[in-house]
């Protein structure tokens, strides 16, 4: 009689290198979808609430962090720095210029911070110098020292 080779007692249970891995299958988010998500500034719980399971339950945080490291080789906070501010930021670039379109106030936010300019109005004040200014001094000075006072010169 042939002997027949034995079956693993888990279903789950899949080689790896040789070795027999156990326990629950790794969890796969969409990339596509976590990067738009990522992109709109989503926090990572708010990203485990969008893939939530069949029950409603939002994904773990630390299961997440597990798949964007073996996904991107580093963690959710770096990932979010890297790629996520930056997405956030040129999001936010590009509606601020479509605004400006209709708006005023967002064209002169944007022309005060991208184009320097400011609201100031410098004004520059010019007069000839007819002596008035000098005699007023020379006059107080002479009364200053009418009365006892030191004057420097």
């Amino acid at each position: 009689m042939a002997s027949t080779p034995k079956k693993s007692t888990t279903k789950k249970a899949t080689k790896q290198s040789g070795k027999t891995k156990r326990g629950r299958p790794t969890k796969e988010f969409d990339k596509k979808t976590f990067n738009d998500l990522v992109g709109l500034g989503c926090s990572q719980e708010e990203i485990c609430w969008f893939f939530r399971d069949e029950t409603g339950k939002p994904a773990n945080i630390d299961t997440l962090s597990r798949w964007c490291k073996r996904t991107y080789d580093m963690n959710f906070q770096e990932y979010f720095k890297q790629n996520g501010c930056m997405a956030l930021k040129i999001a936010l670039r590009r509606n601020q210029l479509e605004l400006s379109k209709r708006s005023a106030a967002m064209a002169i936010f944007l022309a005060k911070n991208y184009l320097g300019m400011t609201d100031k109005v410098e004004t520059k004040v010019e007069f000839e110098d007819d002596g008035f200014i000098a005699a007023l001094k020379g006059q107080a000075q002479d009364t200053f020292k009418n009365a006892g006072g030191v004057v420097e010169e």
